[in-house]
């Protein structure tokens, strides 16, 4: 964790859970609620909602770890698989002391907390998701769901097999935690570069970060010291734990299989922004 990065009235702690080390952030008294970060984000993100009550604790996921904290040994994809994440909440709810919580997630975060509610309504009493609504498991393969919306654009090999590519090695630059949310309204915004690619897919010749527009000036809400912790926890081990999240998408289909159709069976809340990508 980036020095000075942590919010009066924080306590930060590595707790073992399933095999692995798991980093996480408290704060408050009473009832637990877990905050599931998104991508490429950290515990940090939640830093302005962690208040002296209710209880809550924020977690650095296996996939977006900080240092060797929540990294499984040799990057293996299959142990970013949902399944596995789910199992790393309802291990960090017992490692904390409890034995129920309320789960919110944002981003890459709201599906693993919709599915830990899902999977365990039993330890995940309520569960909120900001950006991403929940979708039960769907009859078709993600990998060809994802072919057919890239088209032309599409790869021949399958991202849920392929190897670390350069951009996983590589040190990540402050620019790294600049959500789509810092853009301005859909008015102001610049025409989209039809070279870059959509927000699904990256032509052959182009690069992820052409994608996105970082506004100048930033935000009132969003730093650059802020951007330089989000760039400091991930220079430890660069994108590939977080990318193996989408290598898992076709392994979670399966996964998940006996649960297409199901529906959600504790209290639910959907949040999405007016400014923010994946709910526009």
């Amino acid at each position: 964790m980036s020095s000075g990065a942590l919010p009066a009235g924080c306590q930060s702690r590595v707790v073992d859970v399933n095999g692995t080390r798991i980093h996480c952030v408290e704060a408050g008294e009473g009832p637990l609620v877990l905050l599931v970060h998104g991508f490429p984000e950290s515990w940090y993100s939640w830093r302005h909602q962690l208040r002296p009550w209710p209880r809550q604790a924020t977690t650095s996921l296996r996939s977006t770890c900080v240092g060797t904290a929540g990294r499984p040994s040799r990057f293996e994809i299959e142990q970013y698989r949902m399944v596995r994440l789910v199992a790393d909440n309802v291990g960090l709810v017992a490692a904390l002391g409890e034995q129920t919580a309320v789960i919110v997630g944002h981003d890459w975060g709201a599906p693993i907390a919709w599915t830990s509610a899902l999977l365990r309504p039993d330890v995940f009493t309520a569960v909120a998701g900001l950006s991403v609504p929940f979708s039960p498991p769907s009859p078709h393969r993600p990998f060809e769901v994802m072919r057919a919306m890239a088209g032309d654009e599409g790869s021949t090999s399958s991202t849920s097999r392929s190897p670390a590519g350069p951009s996983e090695r590589s040190k990540p630059t402050s620019a790294a935690g600049c959500s789509a949310s810092c853009s301005p309204p859909p008015a102001a915004r610049p025409a989209p570069d039809p070279a870059a690619g959509s927000i699904a897919t990256i032509p052959h010749s182009a690069a992820m970060k052409d994608r996105f527009h970082r506004p100048d000036p930033l935000p009132s809400w969003l730093t650059e010291d802020d951007l330089d912790v989000y760039a400091e926890e991930f220079e430890h081990s660069g994108f590939r734990g977080p990318l193996n999240r989408y290598r898992n998408v076709d392994r979670d289909w399966e996964d998940l299989a006996a649960f297409r159709g199901a529906s959600i069976q504790v209290p639910a809340l959907f949040v999405g922004g007016d400014r923010d990508g994946p709910t526009i």
